[in-house]
């Protein structure tokens, strides 16, 4: 256990914990947490999970954005489903991801779990997508995610990370009951404003 990775463990229970709160603050604590685990993950050897933090990072910086300026007749971006034609490329581009990500950990990185971390890293990107346009079953994607890297990170020694996920995978369960009673919460609106 490092001090990078306590200082990983703090930023990444409150990154998930603004985000469950739909708070905007989530974006830049987020970002301090993807930077605290690319030193992380390199240090594990886990380089699948390093290079998704950089992705994260970007990803993050276009969720800050999407969330600042929802568009021009929302005063703010509010919790949606994922659409039927975000889920028809969605999905196989979480499966074509994974099938890269493997491979390439395979052959060029001594990865000593490229499928798991392959397909924790797909997952997680399409996830981090779904939480950048508030869709709530990103919540659900996230939940798979923590399953497993909770017991992936106890084989490679990272206790306290392994601890960190199932923080957030109960974060998950909350946040995921938060924009489900969100998303209720605004259908009435929505349905008096279409009357």
């Amino acid at each position: 256990m490092t001090v990078t990775e306590i200082l990983g463990f703090i930023t990444g229970a409150i990154n998930v914990w603004l985000l469950a709160r739909q708070s905007i603050w989530n974006w830049p604590v987020g970002l301090a947490n993807y930077a605290l685990y690319i030193v992380v993950f390199v240090r594990a050897g886990l380089y699948g999970d390093a290079s998704l933090q950089l992705v994260y990072t970007v990803l993050a910086i276009y969720g800050w954005i999407a969330w600042l300026r929802p568009g021009p007749q929302k005063a703010e971006l509010g919790v949606s489903r994922t659409p039927r034609g975000v889920w028809a490329w969605l999905i196989p581009a979480a499966a074509i991801g994974t099938v890269f990500f493997v491979f390439f950990l395979k052959n060029y990185t001594d990865s000593q779990v490229p499928g798991w971390d392959g397909f924790t890293t797909a997952l997680s990107l399409a996830a981090l997508y779904g939480q950048c346009k508030k869709y709530v079953e990103s919540w659900w994607l996230w939940i798979a995610v923590d399953v497993v890297y909770i017991p992936l990170y106890v084989i490679k020694g990272l206790w306290l990370t392994s601890g960190l996920y199932l923080v957030f995978l109960i974060l998950s369960i909350v946040g995921l009951r938060e924009w489900m009673r969100s998303l209720g919460s605004a259908r009435p609106e929505s349905a008096t404003a279409a009357a």
